[in-house]
């Protein structure tokens, strides 16, 4: 709680100085502010406030993959904050909030991550396309992993971990001390575990990606190689049958290039993948797959919605 007034004050003498002359009334309140943080020291609200914000933290998704769990997710098309947060509190490990074929963007994906956050699931931003600025606002959103779409080589694969990694690493914009993922400004632990603990996925979708993906693998700062079977089939000119023997031989390279890597060090790259019809979740989860995803939101409703009708159309 200590930590968390010291940086509140330190937050507060920024604006000062960057308000003064720009907005007078912040500048007559900025004391009155202060003052109310004295009054917090010398009370016992200090205690109070420290008991109701001690919620436990929600585990990264990478401390748990090195811990050998295998995890489950849904990806999230439909963008209903109602449905993200039924998804988390069903118990999924994680959700991916599609930016790529799902309905909406940064705003939509915000109201998402806080419906989320009330089961404590961790979240997946799967982003429209491998960019800069695309990779920036979402950051900022405060997700546990970002998702690159299209990785198709390793140079690829490094332009997405630098747009992860603030300068002098990479080339991310600095606005943690405004961003929901820094609490606002009010974490000022977050610049020494942000970039740590970011899940970093590259979705190998082309057999281009498949030809180089002892290269993608290699390179410093991902941590995930996600298949993309669908359109990975497509590019094979299978888009009508993502089971056929040649895809499915592309996805078998993938397994075979991630789950034979040797650990580097404290480097461990992991394989995510998709289930499909011909390929059940639980089939991926023996051959080794670390993360599993087994359907989409809008798929669940769907068939719900579809045999229940059924049912009643045709009762006797």
């Amino acid at each position: 709680m200590e930590v968390w007034l010291k940086e509140l004050t330190s937050i507060l003498h920024y604006h000062k100085m960057h308000a003064i002359k720009f907005n007078p009334i912040l500048n007559s309140t900025l004391g009155d502010i202060k003052r109310v943080i004295s009054q917090i020291h010398s009370t016992k609200l200090v205690k109070t406030m420290a008991t109701t914000s001690a919620s436990s933290p929600i585990p990264s998704l990478k401390s748990r993959l090195r811990n050998g769990d295998c995890l489950y997710g849904l990806f999230f098309d439909s963008f209903s904050p109602t449905l993200a947060e039924i998804s988390g509190h069903a118990g999924y490990d994680f959700i991916v909030i599609d930016m790529e074929h799902g309905y909406g963007g940064i705003p939509e994906a915000l109201s998402c991550l806080n419906a989320l956050a009330a089961s404590q699931t961790p979240a997946i931003l799967r982003l429209p396309e491998c960019s800069a600025m695309w990779a920036k606002k979402a950051l900022d959103l405060g997700p546990h992993g970002l998702m690159f779409p299209m990785i198709h080589t390793p140079e690829l694969a490094k332009e997405a971990v630098s747009y992860c990694r603030y300068p002098r690493g990479g080339v991310r914009g600095v606005a943690h001390p405004i961003a929901r993922a820094s609490k606002y400004g009010l974490d000022p632990t977050y610049l020494d575990w942000c970039e740590e603990e970011l899940l970093i996925m590259c979705q190998v979708e082309s057999e281009e990606a498949v030809h180089n993906i002892q290269e993608i693998t290699a390179v410093d700062g991902l941590d995930c190689i996600m298949v993309g079977p669908t359109d990975l089939s497509a590019n094979l000119g299978y888009i009508r049958d993502p089971g056929n023997e040649n895809a499915v031989k592309m996805v078998q390279t993938v397994e075979n290039a991630v789950l034979g890597m040797k650990d580097k060090g404290d480097r461990r790259v992991y394989l995510a993948g998709f289930a499909m019809p011909h390929d059940e979740p639980s089939e991926l989860k023996k051959r080794g797959y670390h993360m599993v995803c087994g359907a989409v939101d809008i798929v669940l409703y769907r068939d719900a919605a579809v045999k229940d009708v059924l049912k009643f159309k045709t009762a006797v």
